[in-house]
């Protein structure tokens, strides 16, 4: 009898194995998922330092494009937007940067002696395991996966060896270590407003060290990771796409007025938005610009602006603060800008922002701007967008990208001060971004493909629900992004 009694008791723990992994086991059909997406300094003013010390760091990746893994940012210093995912059987939670800007899902692991225990406002922190998960497997150094983020196989590849990863960055720091492949866990919409748990399986960097050029990380602002959101095949959005799970199209809507805002994957029914073509064989979201107007001016700007140095077009970037432009076009514009108010007595902070005192209405006093691209498509940006406060000052939140580096030279990058308050839409399937001007406290509407059902996805909407629904083809990230950036 005891042995018949151990017997059923190795059956069961078979059973329950089984169980968790029938449960954890990425489901391949499409399903609809959200993540609870936070602004990472909601309710701080932000000093100048920072902003400088981000955006300086945010540059230095995005002009690179040899970066090994297609660029990214470091959780520590140029994170704006974090996520609460799971990973792993049975699942450990994790903050996660979501990051437009790169291509690789990466998060700091069991081995990294040397990464923060506790992050930004105190927020703790957790060191992946894959030992410690039973869906977790390395990433061999042969596989599919290893070979698209590398570009082509290992010179000293051998069978079982793990695919290795080195992030490099501007600032002379790096993180290194291994990839692996586990599930990923995330709220699906199961109707309007309504979600429920699903998850998928996705190639991952499993950071073992990170070295930083002076000092030591900055657990200050320190996350677990970067979800990665860039073009490439080895993105986040593409590798649940490339399973059925998901369609190859996002959108974001960053409510710079009340803070709030969305984030979707999949088809946009409602808003409708234009759209222009993304630039091909670059590594982020370029697109042509081709003109700029202050108000009703129209800017001279010369052919070959976006030919000198290998720059192509503008980038489109929630990860970046403020806006970049080149010098040729920075000079004029804000002397257009500022010739609205003679008067003002000009400041600079930092020997880099010009900032100056207005009690008036910023929209009434100043000129919007507005920028043209191919096909038509054009983007207004408002004084209260492209202006910011610190202190009792007002500041231009224009940058002249000639003042950095001469590999950031003429470099036009359109970061999260221009493009709130506006429904931003990435088509990856037909290579195409287009946006509207959109209230980002409301409601959008995004298709569910499997069915035709269309879901309302509003701002402001946390799931606590933890069913899982596998029938349901709309990935969707409903976010709470707190967007005050540098606000009194």
């Amino acid at each position: 009898m005891k042995k018949i009694t151990i017997i059923s008791s190795n059956y069961l723990i078979l059973l329950i194995i089984a169980s968790i992994l029938l449960i954890f086991t990425p489901n391949f059909v499409h399903s609809s998922a959200i993540f609870s997406l936070k602004f990472r300094y909601a309710g701080t003013n932000r000093s100048l330092d920072y902003v400088k010390l981000h955006d300086t760091n945010r540059l230095q990746m995005l002009s690179n494009v040899d970066l090994p893994l297609g660029g990214t940012g470091r959780p520590d210093s140029s994170g704006l937007y974090y996520a609460k995912i799971g990973l792993g059987t049975p699942p450990k939670s994790y903050y996660m940067q979501v990051d437009t800007g790169s291509d690789i899902t990466w998060v700091n692991c069991i081995e990294c002696t040397e990464c923060p225990k506790r992050g930004y406002h105190g927020i703790d922190l957790t060191l992946y395991d894959p030992k410690e998960s039973l869906t977790a497997k390395k990433v061999s150094c042969n596989s599919p996966f290893c070979l698209e983020v590398n570009g082509g196989p290992f010179p000293v590849c051998k069978t079982n060896f793990s695919c290795s990863f080195a992030e490099f960055y501007g600032d002379g720091s790096s993180s290194t270590g291994y990839f692996v492949e586990d599930v990923v866990h995330y709220d699906q919409v199961s109707g309007d407003l309504q979600t429920t748990t699903a998850n998928g399986s996705i190639s991952f960097g499993c950071s073992a060290g990170q070295y930083v050029d002076q000092g030591t990380p900055n657990p200050d602002g320190a996350l677990d990771g970067i979800i990665g959101f860039g073009k490439s095949n080895s993105s986040m959005i593409a590798q649940l796409a490339s399973t059925g799970q998901v369609r190859q199209m996002f959108a974001h809507c960053l409510d710079g007025e009340n803070g709030g805002g969305i984030f979707a994957i999949g088809t946009i029914v409602q808003p409708k938005v234009n759209v222009t073509p993304l630039i091909p064989n670059e590594p982020h979201y370029n697109i042509n610009m081709t003109g700029v107007k202050v108000g009703n001016s129209s800017l001279v700007l010369p052919s070959d602006l976006y030919t000198i140095g290998g720059k192509k077009g503008a980038i489109i970037d929630i990860g970046t603060t403020l806006a970049y432009l080149p010098e040729v076009v920075y000079e004029p514009l804000v002397i257009q800008i500022l010739s609205r108010q003679p008067d003002l007595k000009l400041l600079t902070v930092q020997d880099q922002y010009t900032c100056f005192k207005y009690s008036d209405s910023l929209d009434d006093g100043f000129p919007p701007v507005t920028f043209l691209f191919q096909n038509g498509l054009s983007m207004t940006v408002h004084p209260h967008e492209y202006f910011f406060p610190v202190d009792d000052l007002w500041c231009v939140g224009w940058q002249n990208s000639g003042m950095q580096s001469r590999d950031k030279m003429n470099l036009t990058l359109l970061g999260d001060l221009v493009l709130s308050n506006k429904l931003v839409v990435y088509d990856l399937e037909n290579q195409e971004i287009g946006w509207t001007e959109y209230n980002c406290s409301s409601s959008i509407q995004v298709k569910d493909e499997q069915t035709g059902t269309v879901h309302l996805v509003g701002a402001h909407f946390i799931s606590s629900a933890s069913n899982v629904n596998i029938q349901t083809s709309l990935l969707v990230f409903c976010i709470t992004i707190v967007f005050t950036i540098l606000k009194h």
